[in-house]
């Protein structure tokens, strides 16, 4: 998992920004100033942290050894993922797109972007 395919992933959902709060070691991105994505860029392999439907959490944590309750997150509603090498691609993308989409259903209409709604992989 290269560094350069995550942030360009992360950076193409609609209205997706980037910024580094807790200092240069972690990438924040957020969707109308709310957080859905945290990525620890300096691990190896890379992690990152991702919101989850709780009952859904739970389920990943128990099929995917790459899951884990939420690093210093909420861990009813944080995932962290370990982006090894071989975790295929529509996973971890997927995930990403929940995160996302658990954001974007808690702003208020008139802040969530204008765009078609995301392919729905997080299973």
């Amino acid at each position: 998992m290269s560094l350069v395919s995550l942030r360009e992933f992360l950076l193409s959902l609609p209205g997706a920004t980037e910024d580094t709060p807790f200092g240069p070691e972690f990438l924040v991105y957020r969707i109308a100033g709310k957080m859905f994505a945290l990525v620890n860029w300096q691990a190896e392999p890379l992690t990152i942290n991702l919101k989850c439907e709780p009952e859904l959490a739970l389920l990943l944590r128990e099929i995917h050894p790459e899951v884990k309750p939420g690093w210093h997150m909420n861990k009813q509603h944080w995932n962290t993922v370990t982006l090894v090498e071989d975790l295929d691609t529509d996973l971890w993308q997927g995930w990403i797109e929940h995160s996302y989409e658990r954001v974007v259903a808690g702003l208020p209409r008139a802040r969530r972007p204008q765009a078609p709604t995301l392919s729905g992989k997080a299973g």
